[in-house]
């Protein structure tokens, strides 16, 4: 599965704002639900946010109310809006199936610190 990239990461300071963009094949795009993850060392990799070929979403308790996924159907891309970003959303965050299916891509390094 090469055929999902996640972009956009980046260093924010602590209530700061990052989109993050995961551009998939339009195979992908019209046939899965989409989810951004996020690991960070030592931990589990955990689902934040998800988006369904209808467009419903639905979030991780840690994030509901200051992320926002969407799909640009004309794009294939599913985008991570987050706002009030917080050092503890910190992590590489990576997009796939939900569930999750294939390999894994590189991910994009979020960091949140002043």
């Amino acid at each position: 599965q090469g055929q999902i990239v996640e972009s956009g990461g980046g260093l924010v300071r602590p209530g700061g704002s990052l989109s993050l963009s995961c551009a998939a094949s339009a195979e992908i795009f019209s046939t899965y639900t989409l989810g951004w993850y996020r690991q960070v060392p030592g931990k589990q990799r955990e689902l934040v946010a998800r988006v369904t070929l209808s467009g419903w979403t639905t979030y991780a308790d840690s994030v509901k109310g200051r992320f926002t996924i969407s799909r640009d159907y004309a794009k294939n891309t599913v985008y991570l809006q987050m706002n009030s970003l917080k050092p503890e959303d910190t992590a590489v965050y990576y997009c796939n199936l939900v569930p999750a299916g294939g390999d894994w891509g590189q991910g994009t390094q979020v960091t949140v610190s002043s």
